[in-house]
């Protein structure tokens, strides 16, 4: 890896503010646990200041990084090369740095996802009911093209703003319908999986105005904030009878494709990660 010095490898995250991350102690678990020298270190970097930090990375000896809010979307227009799925619901997570300097940049937001659904939810079979999807902003279009991607033929997108819905259907087109707000525990109903991509529910932020009832038997409730770990969401699911899933699981397994990318290394998400990402 020519972005390497004398062996030691370098990665990081690029985030304004980035000091509440757990990435370092997600990545630094599995440089500890392979052996590997290297690092991996937070990088507070303004939305403004993001191409000068992005170009530094191969001038550093940086393999890569991480980028969070509010770069995932202004970077696309800064890097060499774009996968082609990140292109379409128009954020990056990922940067590597190429051999020759060059900068290739994907998303991993959604592979996280549905990694984390195989891994908590194995009863999961996609395209065996509707889906539904509360929230249309970043994570909701990695959410949505990944849950496409892997065979969901309903996905049902629940908005408080019905014209960001709708707009989150045109542009990613396929098995997405737009639902309104006020409609939204009918447009649940039957549902096999219920997805809140929203802040609502974590720790500072409003609950989730939203009753898992109506659900198909057996449905699984997931929620991608994991602070707290299991949200009023998730406990209401529970007590119903349905099968939660907590938003830890996402962020561990997006961190999987960089860590090998940047390292060489494919790394494994255990108990023993989670119980140290938990602990931090």
């Amino acid at each position: 890896m020519s972005t390497t010095t004398q062996g030691f490898r370098l990665a990081g995250v690029m985030g304004w503010p980035v000091g509440h991350s757990r990435s370092p102690r997600l990545h630094g678990y599995w440089l500890s646990r392979h052996g590997i020298r290297g690092a991996y270190v937070p990088m507070p970097v303004k939305p403004e200041n993001l191409e000068q930090a992005l170009r530094a990375l191969p001038v550093l000896g940086f393999a890569g990084c991480n980028l969070t809010v509010p770069l995932k979307e202004r970077a696309l227009s800064i890097l060499d090369e774009v996968d082609p799925e990140a292109r379409r619901i128009g954020s990056v997570n990922t940067v590597v740095v190429r051999p020759d300097g060059r900068l290739f940049g994907r998303s991993t937001d959604g592979f996280g996802f549905v990694e984390n659904l195989r891994d908590r939810a194995r009863q999961w079979r996609p395209g065996s009911g509707p889906v539904a999807v509360i929230g249309a902003g970043g994570s909701a279009r990695a959410i949505a093209a990944a849950l496409h991607q892997a065979g969901e033929t309903e996905i049902r997108i629940v908005n408080r703003t019905r014209d960001r819905a709708q707009g989150l259907v045109a542009e990613l087109g396929g098995p997405l319908l737009a639902c309104d707000w006020a409609e939204r525990q009918e447009a649940i109903r039957g549902c096999h999986l219920l997805v809140n991509t929203t802040t609502q529910g974590m720790v500072g932020e409003a609950p989730l105005d939203l009753q898992p009832s109506g659900l198909a038997p057996g449905a699984i409730v997931t929620d991608i904030v994991y602070v707290p770990l299991e949200t009023a969401l998730l406990a209401a699911a529970r007590a119903a009878g349905y099968h939660p899933v907590d938003g830890l699981g996402m962020l561990l397994h997006q961190a999987r494709p960089g860590f090998e990318a940047w390292f060489g290394v494919a790394p494994v998400v255990d108990a023993g990660l989670r119980e140290a990402v938990l602990a931090s």
